[in-house]
């Protein structure tokens, strides 16, 4: 029998109304459990997982910030998450299985990957998880592999993971081509900035020239500066949208500990191969003793991947406090910058002055940005397998 079944058809759903009845009392619970589904507009009848179980105690977690105090919500919330993470190793996730025979028919026509090279990986990690939904199915028809149905879910759960893996590249492909985007228009705008600014200062250092100033050398390489800006803005300024380049730089806010994102190791797809790799040497142990030693080995093989999965989780959320960390001066650099340039307006500053403190706001709003898109890079993977849209922080970018 598969550790699902030892909870009933809905095992998530039984653990998170027995956690929750701890805060809430059972009443409560099922209240909280009930307005979350129908919020997100869930079948009522559909079994929970464990990214079903993380949207309702993110709003469990914003009720109690009210009643008794982010500290205290914070550390209820990071403690019933890493509790989720190790459920989570011992349960899979419920899922029904594909119907259709095992193997389809033959389509008499070759089929259609794609003209992209990354849309295969994608196509196959579909295809695997659908066999192994209709092996799930072949498995619980057949009463002489009833014991290895607990295997066969693990297995269904390890290929829908990566699906979602692939899935997830796809999303941060597209991300980033959004922000190159941006980041392109942002270097273009700090470009004409520069080049404005070179224009004035160029016929400054000319006057002072001609007063008897010895200023040639600084005059030459204002002019071959601006003759390379000249020349890169010819080329960059037709392809990019210069309303890009403004569009509003928030400040964005994350809570990076690791405990929050416990979930990560679990669900990481090569963790849950190597746990199905381990239920199938058991299975096969228990009816063939000298198949014992591929459980020690599918053992290890499991902590290993585990132990990967920590150093990839660690490894990005480093990334992303890095990227926050390198943000905070930069937007607050931006900040001062503009109000400088409104403190000049209003004072009726000197246009070079002006051109030089603008060029110095569009610089500095450029690196802000890249900063920012490195976090929200770092955020989007991180939820990409907990699926926590709001767990436990609100970015804007």
């Amino acid at each position: 029998m598969s550790p699902a079944a030892d909870y009933g058809q809905d095992p998530y759903r039984e653990w998170l109304r027995t956690r929750l009845s701890q805060e809430l009392g059972l009443h409560g619970a099922e209240a909280a459990i009930q307005g979350a589904v129908q919020r997100r507009g869930w079948p009522a009848l559909r079994a929970l997982g464990p990214r079903d179980v993380v949207a309702v105690l993110q709003d469990v977690y914003s009720g109690l910030r009210q009643t008794i105090g982010d500290t205290r919500a914070d550390a209820w919330l990071q403690g019933t998450t890493v509790d989720l993470a190790d459920y989570a190793q011992s349960v899979p996730v419920p899922a029904q299985p594909t119907p259709g025979p095992l193997a389809p028919e033959p389509t008499p026509a070759p089929l259609r990957w794609g003209r992209r090279a990354h849309d295969l990986p994608l196509l196959l990690a579909r295809a695997n998880a659908e066999i192994a939904g209709r092996s799930l199915a072949a498995v619980r028809a057949d009463a002489t592999l009833l014991g290895l149905a607990g295997t066969a879910e693990w297995d269904l759960q390890a290929a829908l993971a990566e699906v979602r893996r692939w899935e997830t590249e796809e999303m941060l492909s597209s991300l980033r081509a959004d922000q190159s985007r941006v980041e392109v228009a942002d270097a273009v705008a700090a470009a004409v900035a520069q080049a404005e600014w070179l224009r004035m200062h160029v016929r400054e250092l000319q006057t002072e020239e001609r007063g008897g100033h010895n200023v040639g050398v600084q005059l030459a390489h204002a002019h071959l500066t601006l003759t390379q800006l000249d020349a890169f803005l010819e080329a960059f300024l037709p392809l990019v949208d210069a309303d890009d380049a403004d569009l509003p730089l928030s400040s964005p806010q994350a809570r990076l500990d690791r405990e929050f994102f416990s979930l990560e190791v679990p669900l990481n797809p090569a963790v849950l191969r190597a746990r199905h790799a381990l239920k199938l040497a058991q299975w096969r142990a228990e009816a063939e003793p000298s198949a014992e030693p591929a459980v020690v080995v599918a053992q290890q093989a499991l902590e290993a991947a585990e132990t990967e999965a920590r150093a990839q989780l660690e490894a990005t959320l480093q990334s992303a406090r890095t990227a926050q960390a390198k943000f905070a001066p930069l937007w607050q650099q931006v900040g001062a910058l503009e109000e400088r340039l409104k403190v000049l307006g209003q004072r009726g500053g000197d246009p070079l002055s002006r051109a030089r403190v603008r060029l110095e706001w569009r610089q500095a709003r450029a690196a802000a940005r890249v900063q920012a898109h490195l976090l929200e890079q770092a955020t989007r993977l991180l939820e990409a397998l907990v699926d926590g849209s709001d767990l436990p922080r609100q970015l804007s970018i």
